[in-house]
């Protein structure tokens, strides 16, 4: 008898379907979609608006649970785990970069990262967050006295604090111009390269794929592709 002895997937989903419903109208935001994601990995997904990314994204994160199928964190089905489990596994397991930044505007960046490093299990400093995405020099500001691209990498700091095992960034680009886009960039790219984060990170920019290992395409809530880079690019040779 021969064993699979290769890792589990951080994530597996199985037949994924997401349907919202308004009085009689169903809306079918997933149809049936499969996907794996392995540790370490960075995977970029693409797709028009309303093609399923976002959702795809909040079901694997536990901030929604799908209409059908299966979805797997490791050898743990969360389609099964009740909200307090959902609540602990987003707590000690992921890290959510979204658009718009979410920073407590009272707060500096330091004070900002601490609200997560003061409830996790085992989490760095917020200074050596913040070193990471290169913040060493900003952590006493407030949001209000840096760019935009230092408030995402603020964020990033704050979600990378608690060594999730997976980040989950939905647009962190979205509202940035090409440099501090590349440059939050880069900081996702050393995250993933040096701890081993697993990352998903949703973009409608075509260009940024080619920073990933793979790339997955949605249209019509399904995959209609999901093909490994040939070869990697870094942030800074990306063509906005």
């Amino acid at each position: 008898m021969v064993h699979d002895s290769s890792p589990l997937p951080v994530f597996r989903a199985e037949g994924v379907t997401r349907v919202y419903k308004t009085g009689t109208v169903e809306v079918w935001a997933l149809r049936g979609v499969d996907l794996r994601l392995a540790e370490g990995e960075m995977v970029v997904l693409l797709g028009a608006s309303g093609s399923g990314k976002s959702t795809l994204v909040n079901i694997l994160g536990g901030l929604d649970l799908p209409s059908g199928g299966r979805v797997f964190f490791r050898d743990r089905e969360l389609t099964q785990a009740s909200d307090r489990q959902l609540t602990a596994f987003r707590r000690d397991h992921v890290g959510f970069v979204f658009q718009f930044y979410n920073l407590v505007p009272s707060l500096t960046a330091r004070e900002n990262v601490a609200l997560v490093t003061e409830i996790a299990r085992n989490p760095m400093t917020p200074e050596e967050a913040l070193d990471r995405v290169g913040l060493a020099h900003r952590m006493d500001h407030f949001p209000a006295e840096m760019s935009g691209g230092e408030q995402q990498r603020v964020a990033i700091a704050r979600a990378i604090a608690k060594r999730p095992d997976v980040l989950l960034c939905d647009e962190p680009t979205g509202a940035l111009d090409s440099k501090t886009g590349i440059q939050v960039l880069e900081a996702l790219h050393e995250v993933n390269r040096d701890l081993g984060t697993a990352t998903v990170l949703i973009t409608h920019n075509a260009a940024i794929q080619r920073i990933a290992h793979r790339v997955v395409v949605l249209a019509d809530g399904r995959v209609i592709r999901d093909d490994a880079n040939a070869e990697r690019v870094l942030p800074a040779q990306v063509s906005w």
